[in-house]
């Protein structure tokens, strides 16, 4: 049967670098709901149709909507393993998940925690600029850009804003980490490491 891991962790984590590795080595599918509602919108689905309502007006795309188009999605993925990045944000998402899941012949195989203190990321997040004219992302600290090039700041990365994600990823997904705990599915990875040192701990906790 083929794998379904969820992949957890605050902005900043690494999860999306780890999870483009396992894709081009080992031949996952990283499904990132952002990515998914769009694909549906843009082939005109029902379920993208009615995502494309709630999004343009400004609104939350409601649950049993995006539950469908995954379904939709891990349907047309038979056979492959797959990576779920950015959902379930919430319990009942989680409980949706759990149910689905055998509609489509799969299970969920691990639930993996990237951990990183709170302090770490909003070094790694207020730390980036980026170079308008080629959109190269820098960091100050660990990848300064050249003294010649111009640099900004995005809004996303100031630390108020992080701040702010944070906070919101704390009150969502706190209650999945106890959920998937009590199912023994959680695995934790210390995510402070080495991208490389990082990923040969995912490989290992992946067998």
């Amino acid at each position: 049967m083929a794998k379904t891991y969820i992949f957890l962790g605050p902005p900043g984590a690494g999860k999306g670098t780890q999870a483009q590795r396992l894709v081009e080595e080992k031949g996952f599918v990283q499904i990132s709901t952002g990515d998914i509602l769009r694909e549906a919108v843009k082939k005109g689905t029902e379920l993208g149709k009615k995502a494309k309502e709630y999004m343009e007006a400004g609104k939350l795309v409601p649950d049993d909507i995006i539950i469908g188009i995954i379904k939709e999605k891990l349907k047309e993925l038979e056979g492959k393993d797959i990576i779920l990045d950015g959902f379930p944000r919430t319990i009942p998402q989680a409980e949706a998940l759990d149910k689905m899941l055998p509609e489509v012949g799969r299970k969920l195989d691990g639930v993996i925690l990237f951990d990183v203190p709170d302090e770490e990321v909003i070094k790694r997040l207020s730390g980036r600029r980026v170079d308008p004219k080629t959109g190269k992302v820098y960091h100050i600290i660990f990848n300064p850009p050249p003294p010649e090039i111009e640099v900004i700041q995005r809004d996303d990365d100031k630390e108020e804003v992080i701040r702010k994600r944070l906070e919101v990823y704390h009150s969502q997904t706190a209650p999945l980490i106890e959920y998937y705990k009590k199912q023994n599915k959680l695995q934790v990875i210390d995510a402070t490491r080495s991208p490389d040192e990082v990923y040969t701990e995912l490989l290992s906790v992946l067998k």
